[in-house]
């Protein structure tokens, strides 16, 4: 049996647009609730390791935007003793598998259950990271498809800051960044077919894209 690294977790906070809302995946904590993934820690593994293993055994995905977002450890936890290393994650739907094994399942960051211990902090903390985030990278892209249009990438903007943004407005900006390329592609359905555009991956999207959206 693999030895494990003891008094310490990884919990991840994954987020994912589902039915136009921002969603995070939670698992089932029997009478205490629900919790965030997580997994102990292997001595022959790294954090990003774990994170990322719990997370494809959860959504087949093995490979995404992950990042470290705090170590929480304070002695007022549920359980003092455990210290948790937080990561979020960026999933796009399109890759999931159709549907997560038990004991997880999609939750609307605004519909979110009852959550056990400092989740519900967790979870908080991660979505004004990302917020955070959307106003000077591209983070944003993590959570589309290689192609969509600009209607889908404005929609994706309005999930994660939770508010509308001007149409015209947008499209100026985000155009004017230069961090998104058109393609030769176009999607067709009601209406007139839509231009498809990809992100632009020599984009340097932390200086292009600063504070998009004040």
């Amino acid at each position: 049996m693999d030895e494990v690294l003891p008094h310490v977790d990884v919990r991840v906070v994954a987020f994912c647009l589902l039915k136009e809302r921002l969603h995070v995946l939670v698992c089932s904590a029997s009478a205490n609730g629900y919790e965030l993934p997580g997994a102990p820690v292997l001595l022959n593994c790294s954090l990003e390791e774990t994170a990322a293993r719990r997370l494809g055994e959860l959504t087949g995905i093995r490979e995404t935007y992950l990042e470290q977002l705090y170590t929480y450890g304070e002695p007022q936890r549920a359980n003092p003793r455990l210290i948790s290393v937080a990561y979020f994650a960026l999933l796009p739907a399109n890759r999931l598998s159709k549907t997560p094994p038990h004991p997880a399942c999609w939750f609307a960051v605004d519909a979110l259950p009852a959550l056990t211990g400092d989740h519900a902090e967790i979870i908080a903390y991660a979505l004004r990271r990302l917020r955070y985030k959307l106003e000077y990278s591209a983070v944003g892209f993590q959570l589309l498809p290689e192609r969509f249009t600009l209607s889908e990438l404005q929609r994706t903007y309005e999930m994660i800051l939770g508010e509308k943004l001007d149409k015209r407005n947008f499209r100026r900006r985000i155009l004017r960044a230069g961090i998104i390329e058109p393609t030769t592609e176009c999607r067709t359905g009601e209406g007139r077919p839509a231009r498809l555009y990809r992100y632009r991956p020599d984009a340097v999207a932390e200086v292009k894209a600063r504070r998009l959206f004040p």
